[in-house]
């Protein structure tokens, strides 16, 4: 009997201390370059490539594009999942027109250097924010963040910290520990998580506009995850849930591209107010 005890209390706390050292792995597994996207920009914006220091001495790789003749444009600033690199955008770069868009990979993704943490990608994501919202082609006024599932948490750092117009959640959750959590109820994920992306807590003072796009058979970010954050945004919300996709097809959704295209031209047309 003394066994068994031994052995129930032992094994919980083996598995438990083999997760908290493999979540860096699990949170971030990160994605390989994928060089045929980096043709594509090549060829429709010759130099977009971009490759910035970071104040640690990191390099971390993307793309500047200014995708118009006019100067300057509205900037979109794109934060990827957890698992992609940043160069599928370069796909479909006719769908954002008029704007200049900073892609960046995050460290440890596609041919950025470094090793990703919650801290390193907020403070990277404040940094890039810095440097290219003062370039001669951006407009400082009609700059909109689109993050995608664990990109959505470094976009609402981004917005409670910096002057933003808009932002654009895809698959968007209150926090990676409430969702972990949920996902694993049998392990206390919200005791030992060191990568928290807590957006939740920032949401009540985010004055600006969102969009937030849903796939209706979500199984990874549950739907009452994306509610909560929802719900407690400051500002106007416009929510698109997109019919018969899950949490990696959801761009194939008809109404996804549509949704995201109306409220673009909204920022870049309607006159700037209620802008942190």
């Amino acid at each position: 009997m003394t066994s068994v005890i031994v052995f129930l209390i032992v094994l919980p706390l083996v598995s438990f201390g083999a997760l908290y050292l493999a979540q860096d792995g699990l949170v971030f597994p990160g994605s390989p370059a994928h060089l045929e996207n980096h043709a594509l920009a090549e060829k429709a914006f010759p130099g977009s490539e971009i490759r910035i220091e970071l104040p640690d001495g990191k390099q971390v790789h993307g793309w500047f594009i200014q995708n118009g003749p006019e100067v300057p444009l509205p900037l979109l600033i794109y934060y990827g999942g957890n698992a992609e690199d940043v160069s599928w955008v370069l796909q479909d770069l006719p769908r954002y027109r008029g704007w200049c868009l900073l892609l960046v990979n995050y460290r440890g993704f596609g041919l950025s250097e470094g090793r990703p943490s919650e801290r390193h990608l907020l403070d990277d994501a404040l940094f890039l924010y810095d440097r290219f919202s003062a370039r001669s082609e951006v407009d400082p006024e009609r700059i909109v963040l689109m993050g995608r599932s664990l990109g959505s948490g470094i976009a609402a750092h981004v917005a409670s910290a910096r002057k933003v117009r808009g932002v654009i959640m895809v698959s968007p959750y209150d926090s990676l520990a409430a969702v972990g959590q949920k996902a694993f109820p049998w392990i206390p994920v919200k005791l030992f998580l060191r990568h928290r992306f807590e957006a939740l807590a920032l949401a009540p003072r985010l004055k600006m506009p969102l969009l937030a796009v849903l796939a209706e058979q979500d199984e990874v970010i549950p739907a009452e995850n994306s509610w909560r954050l929802i719900k407690a945004w400051g500002g106007p919300v416009q929510v698109t849930e997109i019919a018969n996709t899950d949490h990696n097809n959801i761009t194939w959704g008809g109404d996804y591209w549509e949704s995201i295209r109306e409220f673009l031209e909204t920022m870049r047309s309607e006159p700037v107010s209620g802008v942190h």
